[in-house]
């Protein structure tokens, strides 16, 4: 498999280590490091020639993942924030619903970090560490040894699949789990599943239809920093923003028509950015975010349920072997069929990779589109909303005692959590009623 042309001249024990002295396999391949670009080998062998930028993404959120961790934790009772996903307790018999929650977290949730090579669904399999984002995968094998230098949409799809910000970029809303509500229901043949779960095609956003690629908007300084660095609208679509803070590589002033040009990292093709103009912007900028008005559909499931179940009795899961896991579904498929040999009822720490007893699963009360939650945020700005910590968390231990049953998240924390679906499109005519109905209802309260 051939490098790509920066790469091309260095021997494969530059990276791999081994020997490339001798001809005998096992003497050329003795101390061979498989995967160099993992978070234990990177140091070494990327940071030969890209020091800094090892430096910098070992403390990116997208590395350390602490945001979503701490946001959790903190739900289910922890005091203290966490510097990294590596740093989560590892609780092997759950006392409180915070040491449950740990459990969950390295078991079912931490599936999308540098640390793990993936689901092993076709699009989702990939490398770890810089080969996450900077080599090509495809049903878990590498598809070419020639390093990106900026990662494509695939790449970013690997892990910001299922309903996570970056699959409703293209439109995309996952199904619901019962193999009733999902398609095609007429099949009992092994269907193509490339993230996992069936999809609900919905409206992309307009970005994305324009031909802009991820990266066109989340580059290196916000990817791979602490990510203090947070890309925002108006840093191109406000005139005064995009002419002090926002001329980056990719875009580019046009004196001549007094516009700017945003350069695709795709295709180098040149797309014409619309500035705000309309009064609305004006009149809404200091009391909304720009997707309470532009959003056309966002993310909603609400009542997400998560059971830890030791025993081996798989009958009620039947209709739910699909989990958005494929280790989990790998286990149920095989075990629900008598002419197979059982599989052991373990799930795999997503970090160590140690095995461990009970099957994580889940499900949930409703999932829904169409109906866009705004709240506020800290500063009291609107912004659309999700039920992120919307949770609840069982555990049925081998000796089928109920140890914890549907224990949610603090409720004094609001499991409502800000955030920007990534579907934006035009306002239309009725942008004005969503802020209304929201301050109407805040009123109602009040009274």
């Amino acid at each position: 498999m051939e490098l790509d042309s920066a790469h091309n001249d260095m021997p494969c024990t530059a990276c791999h280590d081994g020997r490339d002295d001798t001809e005998d396999k096992d003497s050329g391949h003795k101390h061979l490091i498989k995967n160099p670009a993992h978070p234990d080998h990177m140091a070494r062998t990327c940071g030969q020639c890209h020091e800094q930028q090892v430096k910098s993404t070992a403390h990116s959120l997208h590395f350390t993942v602490k945001n979503k961790v701490n946001l959790v934790r903190k739900a289910f009772g922890a005091k203290n924030s966490l510097n990294s996903l590596t740093d989560i307790p590892v609780m092997d018999s759950p006392e409180t619903v915070l040491d449950l929650a740990d459990d969950l977290l390295r078991r079912r949730c931490l599936r999308c970090h540098p640390y793990f090579s993936g689901d092993q669904y076709p699009a989702t399999a990939r490398g770890t560490g810089c080969a996450s984002c900077h080599l090509e995968f495809y049903e878990g094998k590498l598809v070419s040894h020639s390093f990106m230098k900026t990662p494509g949409d695939p790449q970013c799809l690997q892990c910001h699949y299922g309903n996570w910000v970056g699959f409703d970029y293209y439109g995309r809303y996952e199904h619901d789990l019962n193999e009733e509500y999902r398609t095609p229901y007429t099949t009992k043949q092994d269907y193509f599943r490339p993230f996992g779960v069936e999809f609900h095609q919905l409206s992309p956003d307009i970005h994305q239809q324009k031909g802009l690629v991820c990266v066109d908007c989340h580059g290196g300084e916000e990817l791979m920093t602490d990510g203090n660095y947070k890309i925002r609208c108006g840093d191109c679509h406000d005139r005064e923003k995009i002419s002090t803070t926002a001329l980056t590589k990719n875009i580019q002033y046009n004196k001549t028509e007094d516009s700017y040009l945003l350069i695709s990292a795709k295709d180098g093709k040149q797309h014409r950015i619309p500035l705000l103009e309309h009064p609305a912007h004006k009149k809404y900028s200091k009391l909304a975010n720009c997707q309470v008005c532009h959003a056309q559909w966002a993310f909603n499931d609400k009542g997400v349920h998560l059971m830890r179940n030791d025993l081996d009795e798989y009958d009620d899961f039947s209709r739910l072997s699909v989990q958005g896991s494929f280790e989990i579904e790998k286990i149920l498929t095989n075990n629900l069929d008598f002419d197979k040999e059982e599989i052991d009822n373990k799930m795999s720490d997503k970090i160590t990779g140690e095995q461990k007893p009970g099957l994580w699963h889940k499900g949930y009360e409703i999932r829904r589109w169409e109906n866009i939650s705004i709240g506020r945020d800290e500063n009291g700005r609107l912004q659309v909303v999700r039920p992120l910590l919307d949770l609840y968390l069982s555990w049925v231990d081998e000796e089928e005692n109920v140890r914890f049953d549907s224990v949610p998240a603090n409720m004094t924390r609001d499991k409502f959590v800000p955030y920007v679906p990534h579907t934006t499109g035009k306002a239309g005519l009725y942008y004005q009623d969503r802020i209304r109905r929201f301050l109407d209802s805040e009123q109602d309260t009040t009274l």
